[in-house]
């Protein structure tokens, strides 16, 4: 069954195998002892840290290991600010961050700091004058991910961190997507990344803060990784994150060649052979193994299921799934179309049959799917026009108030509107996005007594 989500969690390499089962021989005791076995652990763990430190480009004194990548954005973001609390309570992020950078801003927020998000292009890439535009005299800390966790796109990191140098701001990068494929360019402040996403276990993160950044760790002091990750540490998870890392490393440059090519061919299928459909994220400057696409008129949760039933195993950022009824706040900010949203994140070694058999499938899910929820699979005839049409889906999700959209948008003369009640989060991003998807003109979002009134007017 092939798996093709390896952003949400890569399965464990081979290396990180071998090194777990070996540490968990070698490595048990506690690394802080000066006996003959805390000796021994404490050799592993220093191996370990200097392993990762030249995979990040720091100093080996300069990393701390932490129990995952969400601890180590805490950690960062809450010791940072501390450190620099003098200078101010002003956190600037970019709008599409990990949910781990949002609620860190947030908690940040509820304490008496605040915080301002950079806007995205519809690339999902952040324009580096508009960051440096968000930096104020206050301005305490940046934090700026590397590549998207959703779409793919790399972020202008080492211009972003220039800027920043300049205004005498850290930057904070979340790294986890990225790092496995190499280091990350520019004078950064502070890193964090998590080894589940390379190919390492779960459960081990890392942070990395700069020598002469002002930190102030945060929480009971703890006595190991230097204060700032208390706790035991998981030695033989973390053998195994930083051997695989270095295995990673060794074989991305041949791998991200051989990736970037069947991404490059998912990215031209899938819109050749499914229609009305957006692939989303910049098409260049992006992680070699990651696409992502959004399929209209089509259920996000049953699309994935289908998926699913077919033997593929895929993600989604809709706002149509089990686990959330909010639109993905980082299609939201890039202006995309939200429903039918399908990631794909291939592991090192995907063979090029499995993605030629996902391609072959594909098309026929979403057929069935749009068929099952009554979409149009055609242009609608044009009876006799009306001035303009109401369509009311209140009360129903996505994507039903856009295919009604589409079953009537035929119905108005040119120049009329169409004005849609809806009361489903999700319209006001893919209403918005159906219309520069069908060149028709999206007029606005109007009060109504449930939920908004959202008008197109036909252009064509």
């Amino acid at each position: 069954m092939p798996y093709f989500d390896t952003a949400s969690a890569a399965p464990l390499h081979p290396v990180a195998r071998q090194a777990l089962l070996a540490a968990l021989d070698e490595g048990w005791a506690d690394p802080a002892r000066l006996y003959r076995e805390g000796r021994r652990a404490r050799l592993l763990l220093d191996a370990a840290r200097e392993a990762a430190a030249e995979a990040v480009g720091c100093r080996p004194d300069e990393l701390v290991f932490t129990s995952s990548g969400t601890t180590a954005v805490h950690a960062g973001i809450a010791g940072a600010l501390s450190g620099r609390r003098r200078v101010g309570r002003h956190l600037a992020l970019s709008a599409v961050e990990h949910s781990s950078v949002l609620h860190s801003a947030a908690a940040h927020e509820a304490a008496g700091g605040s915080f301002t998000e950079v806007p995205v292009e519809r690339s999902g890439a952040v324009d580096p004058a508009a960051y440096a535009g968000a930096l104020r005299a206050d301005t305490a800390l940046a934090c700026l991910q590397s590549a998207n966790h959703e779409v793919g796109t790399e972020q202008p990191v080492a211009e972003v961190a220039a800027l920043c140098a300049e205004a005498g701001v850290p930057l904070l990068v979340d790294a986890a997507q990225s790092l496995g494929w190499g280091p990350v360019a520019g004078r950064w402040s502070l890193l964090t990344a998590s080894a589940h996403k390379w190919g390492g276990p779960a459960g081990v993160g890392l942070l990395a803060v700069r020598k002469g950044v002002r930190f102030a760790p945060q929480g009971p002091a703890g006595e190991r990784e230097s204060g700032r990750a208390p706790g035991f540490e998981n030695l033989p998870a973390i053998v195994a994150a930083a051997a695989s890392l270095r295995a990673v490393r060794d074989e991305a440059a041949a791998e991200a060649v051989r990736l970037r090519a069947l991404v490059g061919r998912i990215r031209s299928a899938v819109a050749e052979r499914v229609g009305d459909v957006e692939v989303v994220g910049d098409p260049e400057r992006r992680l070699p193994h990651l696409v992502t696409f959004s399929c209209l008129y089509v259920d996000g949760e049953t699309l994935l299921h289908e998926l699913d039933r077919h033997g593929f195993s895929v993600s989604s950022g809709s706002s149509c799934t089990s686990s959330t009824l909010e639109p993905s706040h980082v299609l939201k900010a890039m202006g995309v179309l939200s429903e039918g949203n399908v990631r794909v994140s291939l592991p090192m070694g995907t063979a090029g049959a499995d993605v030629d058999r996902f391609l072959d499938v594909l098309p026929g899910v979403v057929a069935e799917v749009r068929e099952r929820l009554g979409a149009p699979v055609s242009a609608p005839p044009s009876p006799a026009p009306v001035a303009s049409l109401v369509v009311d889906a209140l009360g129903r999700r996505c994507p039903i108030p856009v295919i009604e959209l589409a079953k009537v948008i035929g119905e108005v003369p040119v120049g009329a509107t169409v004005t849609v009640l809806a009361d489903d989060e999700a319209a006001r991003l893919d209403i918005p996005a159906w219309c520069e998807m069908r060149e028709q003109e999206y007029v606005g979002e109007e009060p109504a007594d449930r939920g908004s009134a959202y008008v197109v007017r036909r252009l064509s």
